[in-house]
């Protein structure tokens, strides 16, 4: 039994419709679930990969974030296949990701921008954004890159979230 979940990414920037892909076999009749969270608010459903005998098979699945109301930037998605046992979540994967429409409204794609010497996340976010105070979009968006909002760094490419 095993499941690889190649997209999203760990810490990938994902919008309201969000693309979960990968391979994934030898469960109980080839059917796997998948829960986006924040912790409370939740989108489930399951797919189809494999041959229900132990062959792995490619998956990929669009899932429609519309609708729910989290809270939160930072999601998570499992995907896992649920024992006829006794209903646990077995072989669980959990990769983290970042929701974009909670950082910017009407979040739809994202630039990726290379820092030059001598600039700030203020200054970009005044390029970007028209106000330098909505540097923290740029924080939000990038944790993978940006740990500390005083030290950004020449030839960092970072995430510029658009609507």
């Amino acid at each position: 039994m095993s499941i690889d979940v190649q997209q999203p990414r760990p810490l990938g920037l994902v919008g309201s419709h969000l693309q979960i892909a990968g391979t994934a076999g030898g469960a109980f009749e080839a059917r796997f679930g998948y829960r986006v969270h924040e912790g409370h608010d939740e989108v489930m459903g399951g797919f189809t990969a494999g041959d229900g005998g132990g062959g792995h098979g490619q998956f990929q699945v669009d899932v429609d974030l519309s609708g729910a109301s989290f809270a939160l930037d930072r999601l998570f998605v499992e995907v896992f296949w649920s024992s006829p046992k006794d209903g646990a979540e077995l072989d669980k994967v959990i990769v983290p990701v970042v929701y974009g429409p909670r950082i910017v409204p009407g979040y739809r794609v994202f630039l990726e921008y290379v820092v030059k010497p001598g600039e700030t996340l203020w200054g970009i976010a005044t390029q970007f954004y028209g106000a330098g105070n909505l540097y923290t979009r740029l924080v939000r968006a990038n944790p993978h890159v940006i740990t500390d909002p005083n030290v950004i760094r020449p030839g960092d490419v970072i995430r510029i979230p658009q609507d």
